[in-house]
């Protein structure tokens, strides 16, 4: 599937966390298209989603209370990786920020959820192979244009609005447009807490993606999240012009972004 670089970089900077939905079923169309996202945005091996036209309230039932809790929500999405891949996180974070920004660019509500969900709920909507396992989900469907007391709250709580500064995250040499333009993107994306688990380190013409520690959590992956912030940069260099390839590395780095020149 081609990528649709101005609707899906532009959605970066308008998507928030959603957790309260209203009594409003998507049009048909945009059910459609985001089936068809699901069924053919699969860029790396053992990770893909799958959208659900079923209700997710057992999914959060009894999970999150409060102010937390999702709610409302008539459908959603599931993301899906594979034990047998070595890079399975990161190409979830990757193929399901794809479906997160294609239902933004829709005028659809989401929110990763990655960890407080009933997975066993929802193996009663799917069917996973003997390796596979859901990592995290996202709920679908039409919001207030304003956010809820109850979203508000979580926001501050969370900090979900503040990024780190760029002396933070950035390392190696002085940034060139095309790398501005996609750390610009990247800063921006969500992570689990808002923690930006990730470091980005500068070359002549790559952005490398690291964690910040060794120290992590199997319900909340960080490289799931450097997943994430990795589709985040490789629509920022295609919004500046370029387009680039991934190469995936070990530990503490996560992959390496490099340009390809004509």
């Amino acid at each position: 599937m081609e990528i649709p670089v101005e609707s899906w970089y532009q959605a970066i900077f308008v998507r928030r966390s959603r957790r309260s939905f209203i009594d409003r079923l998507p049009e048909e169309e945009k059910l459609e298209r985001l089936e068809k996202v699901c069924r053919e945005f699969k860029p790396f091996a053992g990770a893909r989603a799958e959208f659900l036209r079923n209700s997710p309230e057992k999914v959060f039932k009894g999970i999150v209370g409060g102010y937390g809790k999702i709610t409302g929500a008539p459908y959603y999405v599931t993301f899906i990786g594979s034990s047998g891949s070595p890079n399975a996180e990161e190409g979830i974070g990757y193929t399901g920020e794809g479906v997160i920004l294609e239902a933004t660019a829709l005028g659809l509500g989401t929110c990763w959820v990655s960890g407080f969900f009933r997975p066993d709920a929802v193996k009663e909507h799917i069917a996973l192979a003997d390796n596979e396992r859901v990592y995290a989900v996202t709920p679908i469907g039409y919001t207030e244009k304003g956010f809820s007391l109850k979203e508000k709250f979580y926001q501050g709580a969370a900090g979900s609005l503040k990024k780190k500064p760029l002396e933070e995250i950035v390392e190696g040499t002085a940034l060139v447009p095309w790398q501005a333009k996609a750390i610009e993107a990247a800063r921006i994306a969500p992570s689990a807490s808002n923690r930006q688990p990730w470091r980005f380190v500068m070359g002549e013409k790559s952005i490398t993606v690291r964690v910040d520690s060794s120290k992590d959590s199997d319900k909340y992956p960080k490289r799931l999240d450097c997943g994430i912030a990795m589709l985040h940069i490789d629509l920022g260099a295609m919004a500046a012009g370029l387009k680039g390839k991934w190469t995936f590395l070990v530990a503490p780095d996560v992959a390496r972004f490099e340009i390809i020149l004509a």
